[in-house]
């Protein structure tokens, strides 16, 4: 059982801090250790995330984590070229898929940002060179969990860029979520073994 050092630290039974989210449960332990916060340039991988965190608005992170293999088969591994092409028969499908998160609003979203992922890749060389222009100029230190805010001025930029675009199930929170989780900011608490 992970022990609280501070209300934005735990220690683990492993005696490393980690950030106060991720608690005691193995999968969330491995994704904080490991993937977020991470750089990832991948186009696919940041395909997934993005969808992921549209899935998970409203919802808790692990309750998509602990889905995230069955999102990868329903999804084809996130394969935008797929995904784009997907039609209703695809939708029917996913909606009656109990291994996934079945919103039809979220899943006709998943498709149409595959749709307009493409056309990102159209005028820029990928996904990671659109994305990285809203990082913010100035890193900062999270010392405590009230420090992490839900939306920045760049998320806000972000999911406004994106609105326009076209892309849907992409507000300013969702965006920022993202940017967590592909390493564009760095919100590991101050002590945190990651940081």
């Amino acid at each position: 059982m992970a022990k609280s050092l501070t209300p934005s630290l735990l220690k683990g039974e492993d005696g490393l801090k980690r950030c106060w989210w991720c608690g005691d449960d193995p999968l969330y332990m491995q994704y904080h250790d490991h993937e977020w916060g991470q750089i990832v340039t991948d186009d696919r991988r940041l395909f997934e995330k993005i969808c992921l965190e549209g899935f998970q608005a409203g919802l808790s992170w692990i309750t998509i984590l602990k889905k995230r293999e069955n999102f990868r088969d329903a999804f084809d591994d996130f394969d935008m070229e797929t995904v784009a092409k997907f039609n209703q028969r695809n939708v029917n499908r996913l909606v009656k898929n109990a291994g996934i998160i079945r919103h039809r609003g979220k899943i006709e979203s998943t498709i149409n940002n595959a749709q307009r992922a493409i056309e990102l890749l159209d005028e820029y060389d990928s996904l990671f060179d659109y994305f990285q222009q809203f990082r913010p100029a100035k890193t900062r230190a999270v010392r405590r969990r009230s420090q992490v805010p839900a939306t920045t001025d760049e998320s806000t930029r972000m999911s406004k860029d994106l609105k326009k675009r076209g892309w849907s199930f992409i507000g300013p929170t969702t965006c920022y979520a993202f940017m967590q989780a592909m390493g564009l900011v760095n919100d590991h608490v101050v002590g945190c073994h990651v940081r």
